[in-house]
């Protein structure tokens, strides 16, 4: 069964909006591109890196809308093959609309996602999750991811969009790796899918040494 990747760029307070450009997401959001002073050649290494893998591409409607804009006018090689890599793969949307299509080798979803999506594993080894933050929320829904490529910004912004928002269940998340650490202060961690939901226990019991004071 392939696996689901989220690949995701956050800020402290969890704000995934509109981290590339100003005009991405721009409803009532002034800080559209936030993520750009902070991107350096670790952050962009190790991003290249965790889509070596990737056979596919699973995209909301409106991201799906801006890379579709933007990576087919790209000379192969540049961005470390990114562009190339986007191209060729097979690219799914995921929408209650009517996406134009005209990114080569795109496909919309239907209306079942979630089935759908289990269809998709079926069919595909890795298949990356970018931005998509209505997508994503679905995902982490119903538990339909494997991988969790979370990098946090050492900025604070307040209003947005959020990672995880109302609807998110209880889940464990293993971290699979060391954090990556930028020049810019961005913190990579990369988080697999555990099992079952998160433990409670009594950090005042002798035996942790938390007792009452």
């Amino acid at each position: 069964m392939g696996m689901i990747h989220i690949d995701l760029f956050a800020t402290l307070d969890l704000v995934g909006q509109a981290p590339g450009d100003p005009e991405e997401d721009p409803d009532g959001f002034p800080y559209g591109g936030w993520q750009a002073p902070l991107f350096d050649e670790t952050v962009g290494r190790h991003v290249g890196a965790g889509m070596e893998s990737m056979d596919a591409l699973l995209l909301g409607r409106r991201t799906y809308d801006i890379f579709a804009a933007f990576w087919p006018d790209q000379v192969d090689g540049v961005d470390g093959g990114v562009a190339e890599l986007f191209n060729s793969v097979p690219k799914y949307v995921a929408s209650r609309g009517n996406p134009d299509l005209g990114w080569a080798g795109s496909t919309q979803l239907g209306p079942d996602l979630v089935s759908a999506v289990h269809e998709l594993r079926d069919r595909h080894e890795h298949i990356h999750v970018i931005g998509s933050l209505n997508l994503v929320q679905t995902l982490l829904h119903e538990r339909l991811f494997d991988r969790l490529d979370l990098w946090i910004f050492p900025i604070v912004l307040g209003v947005g969009k959020k990672v995880f928002d109302g609807g998110t269940v209880p889940a464990n998340l293993t971290l699979l790796e060391p954090p990556v650490t930028s020049s810019t202060g961005a913190v990579l961690l990369r988080y697999g899918l555990g099992a079952g939901t998160p433990g409670t226990g009594d950090m005042r019991r002798e035996d942790r040494g938390g007792g009452p004071n």
